[in-house]
């Protein structure tokens, strides 16, 4: 197993505690705000210490993608730079405004035009077989980074409910809760955030459910307890702290084409020659490389896998 440089300052939670509070709040059956183990300190977020997630305890490295080709992004740009506007509308501050986010006790639905709907604790998919995939990641914004990834493949559990053949999208719903989220009280965003893919994409074996990165519990920042990997595709279709997956035969409204769909399209597919509106994507820099930029690949060199999905520049 791969061992991960700590960021510093560490505050890390016992796993002891971590893990008895997730069974006391599971018992009584209420999501109860609130961190275990968390200093405040300042409000800018160079200051905001690293309340670090428990480890994981059993996870196999992926032979396939074992490297993204490329260095691994440092754990503390992963953990300290994100999107997440459930919290922030700014990168930086979201691992103030979220550090006591919590889910708990949680569970992930799957339904619509399934035979077997169900409904899955969080619990139930630790106890499979999970599987680190190092995968490379693009913002639509051009920034990027590469991240090992802990979870299990989006088509295992989808396979669990016995999809009707009239099904050919797959809508994935984020969390919706004002009080531990007050921007989400704000009329300007159409929430909960919801994206979709067809259900060929969703089968593809590079679709993943991550519960996990750097051999930890993934963190409120960035998108605990599981969310959405899709890595040729931008990284605003693949949704963080996912509840519900439902199955359609109609096509899914998405958050970010809904708001804006000259700007975001339904496929997101990383394309260099298909610019943003308001930039080109010819270009993308890897955090923690400020200023040195790299050629964007189409798919995100993951073509191999998912180009014969397409017939063209799908939008």
């Amino acid at each position: 197993m791969k061992k991960y440089k700590n960021p510093k300052p560490e505050r890390l939670t016992d796993e002891s505690v971590f893990f008895a509070r997730r069974r006391f709040v599971k018992s009584l059956g209420l999501g109860i705000a609130g961190s275990v183990g968390v200093v405040a300190a300042g409000r800018h977020w160079l200051k905001t210490p690293l309340n670090l997630r428990p480890k994981i305890k059993t996870f196999a490295e992926s032979k396939v993608f074992a490297n993204g080709g490329r260095r691994l992004t440092d754990q503390e740009d992963f953990l300290r730079f994100n999107n997440f506007y459930e919290f922030a509308q700014d990168k930086t501050s979201v691992i103030r405004k979220s550090k006591d986010f919590q889910i708990d006790p949680y569970s992930l639905v799957i339904d619509g035009l399934v035979d077997q709907p169900i409904k899955i604790d969080i619990e139930d998919i630790e106890r499979k077989s999970l599987e680190e995939r190092i995968y490379r990641f693009r913002c639509v914004e051009t920034w990027a980074m590469t991240v090992p990834w802990i979870g299990v493949p989006l088509n295992e559990l989808l396979k669990m409910v016995r999809i009707q053949p009239n099904a050919r999208y797959v809508e994935m719903i984020s969390f919706s809760d004002q009080t531990q989220a007050p921007r989400q009280g704000t009329s300007a965003y159409p929430w909960p955030y919801t994206e979709g893919l067809t259900i060929e994409e969703a089968m593809n074996p590079l679709s993943f459910v991550a519960i996990g990165a750097y051999g930890r519990y993934l963190h409120p920042q960035n998108g605990a307890p599981l969310r959405i990997v899709l890595p040729w595709k931008y990284g605003f279709k693949g949704p963080k702290s996912v509840v519900r997956i439902t199955l359609t035969a109609s096509r899914p409204r998405t958050f970010w084409n809904e708001i804006q769909p000259s700007e975001y399209g339904f496929f997101g597919n990383v394309d260099p020659d298909v610019p943003h509106p308001r930039w080109s994507q010819r270009n993308e820099t890897l955090l923690g490389t400020w200023g040195k930029q790299q050629k964007t690949q189409k798919y995100n060199g993951y073509g191999e896998w998912v180009a014969d999905l397409y017939y063209g520049t799908e939008v």
